[in-house]
């Protein structure tokens, strides 16, 4: 199998390949050079690869929640690259591929989303699969799911923007927080592999971000 995968959820900006069981991937913090920096590192990974497009078998992205240009860079990204080789399209949830990124068997994902607001999900990993446990939301911290049981890992921006709040939310639930972490396309591809093994995926025309929330600042009247 060889799987292209693409994230521009946030700040950074990452591609990913995998190749069988080999993962390459090329990472950048681009702030707000998403749109300038993924279509040379899609080349690079693949040229460094030895593949061209019609050697993949299909392209996936994060679908979000996330920036809401950051998605839809990656997404037109991914419409662009699989049309032109009659590629299918993976959508994988950001707060998934963000859970992934924790290592961890029982992870609540934050990222903030501005407006005093986080999008949060929370997931289990077991016997070899992850499972949602809560599903994407936004809100403020104080919305954030309430789970059962300890041990339980956060993770993502929503945690250094919100710390104080989501610390008094969980208490003793939390049994660590990585605040650092932030999706990446070397989980997408992991999370779009077996999708697409089974013959997931849905034509390029069709790929859409999720947004979740569907505004992206405050009125006037909201910020005073």
């Amino acid at each position: 199998m060889n799987l292209l995968a693409l994230d521009t959820s946030t700040e950074y900006c990452s591609v990913a390949l995998l190749r069988d069981e080999e993962l390459t991937f090329r990472e950048a913090h681009a702030v707000q050079r998403h749109s300038e920096l993924i279509l040379p590192m899609v080349e690079d990974l693949l040229a460094g690869s030895g593949l061209e497009l019609g050697q993949l078998d299909g392209i996936a992205f994060g679908a979000g929640p996330g920036s809401f240009t950051g998605l839809r860079i990656a997404c037109g990204v991914a419409q662009g690259l699989a049309f032109g080789a009659g590629l299918p399209v993976i959508p994988v949830g950001t707060l998934a591929a963000l859970a992934r990124e924790a290592g961890q068997p029982k992870v609540i994902a934050c990222i903030d989303a501005r407006m005093g607001e986080i999008y949060h999900a929370a997931y289990r990993y077991e016997r070899g699969q992850w499972t949602e446990i809560a599903a994407p939301g936004v809100g403020p911290a104080q919305s954030a799911p309430m789970l059962e049981g300890d041990g339980w890992f956060g993770c993502g921006s929503g945690f250094a923007a919100y710390a104080d709040a989501l610390a008094k939310r969980y208490g003793r639930r939390l049994g660590g927080v990585a605040a650092s972490l932030h999706p990446h396309a070397r989980s997408v591809a992991r999370l779009a592999a077996p999708v697409l093994a089974v013959g997931g995926g849905v034509p390029a025309e069709e790929a859409a971000p999720i947004y979740v929330r569907d505004k992206v600042a405050l009125k006037m009247h909201e910020q005073r």
